[in-house]
């Protein structure tokens, strides 16, 4: 197998390195192209550009594999938490018991967000998104810590990182409160990490909620899932605005508004959204899916949760968190007629030739979504837990990107393609 690759341009041969990821994976090195030749290369949203070398997160989007830290997911969705795998996603091995109660310990001395940040939630209308409001709150937290104002201290960092993981979830659930016009809840130290945000979210100032073992078992596993995904649209974002050498919380900031776009983190909102317009017309599924497959775009309708930009088999964070919606669906009783068109639309999808040939197959969005409108998580809040689990892996990420010695800013190039030179007109003879 060569290690280079030649590139042929105005009659000269240019030799490319290929670097080998240790799973195999091949990419051209072009570092070099434009000094040597003068041009760049081209690749509209990045889809065959690798930006970084990372430790992090393998997926096989071809054999549906993914690994955090080389560990399959099947792994530790069975035998790990989300706290357990945040710790391994960030540090890159699991925490012996020691590192694992230092690390729990930092959580629960992090939990509680400085008061004088309680007035900043008196600023937002009762109508503002929650994801709005906790990209806001994470930068005003910023404020209240000095050591981000200087250089990168790893002995630092582990308090500063423990503290975001931990804050971001009294946040999120302080604006789900403000935004439903209710009191905010504090924080319990006897509680775990996902126990406690349930409590924050749910509980009222005269009565603890009482939290189902399954569904905190089913929010456990839905952070996990989502702790990394390599270099998606809100993980790159937070890399790139690291590369500047912004602090960790504006970087995470910056990571949430990339995620709230619904092309990236609101899917499984859109999932709910599309049940609920099938329901409305008293459709079980099956009209809907006639008009999924027409070629007629004017009236085709769109299937949400099936499909993936990775994945062209089957997602293998959906084969998990399929067995956990089953679970938690009978043991909570739920009877809800939006379960049974996505059971449908699930039935048909996997026997029909149309969506297996593109391989659409019920992703993670699908059945996470359904899982939350059990629990009684509204839908505005689905993208905000979807933040929550992701927090590990933009933390690893800026990290990466801190500690890299010969790391530069990053600054993609373009194709100009607008008007050659042009001159300035005086106002009294334009056209």
């Amino acid at each position: 197998m060569s290690d280079t690759a030649k590139l042929e341009l105005d009659g000269r041969t240019l030799e490319l390195p290929v670097i080998v990821g240790t799973e195999g994976e091949r990419a051209l090195d072009i570092r070099e192209l434009r000094n040597q030749t003068g041009c760049i290369s081209y690749d509209e949203s990045y889809g065959n550009t690798g930006s970084c070398q990372s430790a992090i997160t393998f997926i096989d989007g071809d054999k549906g594999i993914l690994r955090f830290r080389g560990i399959p997911i099947e792994e530790l969705a069975e035998y790990s938490s989300f706290v357990e795998t945040a710790y391994l996603i960030i540090y890159g091995h699991l925490p012996a018991q020691v590192q694992r109660q230092r690390f729990s310990a930092l959580l629960t001395e992090y939990q509680t967000i400085h008061e004088d940040m309680k007035f900043h939630f008196e600023g937002f209308p009762s109508s503002a998104h929650p994801m709005a409001i906790l990209s806001a709150m994470i930068n005003a937290a910023s404020c209240f810590i000095p050591e981000l104002t200087r250089n990168y201290d790893p002995v630092a960092f582990e308090r500063i990182a423990a503290r975001l993981i931990s804050q971001v979830r009294t946040l999120a659930a302080y604006a789900y409160r403000k935004s439903h016009g209710l009191p905010s809840i504090y924080p319990k130290r006897k509680y775990a990490y996902t126990q406690n945000f349930l409590h924050m979210m749910f509980s009222s100032p005269d009565e603890d909620y009482e939290i189902h073992p399954a569904v905190l078992k089913a929010l456990d596993l839905i952070f996990l899932l989502h702790a990394d995904h390599e270099q998606n649209c809100s993980t790159s974002t937070v890399r790139m605005v690291a590369s500047s050498r912004a602090n960790l919380f504006a970087s995470a900031a910056a990571g949430v508004c990339a995620l709230w776009g619904p092309l990236h983190g609101g899917a499984n909102q859109a999932v709910i959204e599309m049940l609920k317009e099938i329901q409305e017309t008293g459709d079980d599924g099956s009209r809907f899916l006639e008009k999924v497959k027409r070629k007629d775009g004017e009236h085709r309708a769109k299937l949400m949760g099936f499909g993936h930009r990775v994945y062209k088999s089957y997602d293998p964070r959906a084969r998990i968190i399929k067995a956990r919606c089953d679970e938690v669906l009978e043991q909570l009783g739920v009877h809800d007629p939006l379960v049974d068109i996505a059971k449908k639309l699930e039935e048909t999808a996997l026997r029909d030739p149309y969506f297996l040939e593109r391989k659409l197959y019920p992703n993670v969005d699908f059945y996470s979504g359904l899982i939350m409108q059990a629990i009684g998580i509204p839908l505005d809040m689905f993208t905000v837990i979807f933040a929550i689990g992701r927090m590990p892996g933009w933390i690893a990420n800026y990290k990466e990107v801190i500690e890299d010695p010969g790391g530069r800013i990053y600054r993609p190039r373009q194709i100009y393609q607008g008007r050659a030179l042009n001159h300035y007109t005086p106002s009294d003879i334009r056209c």
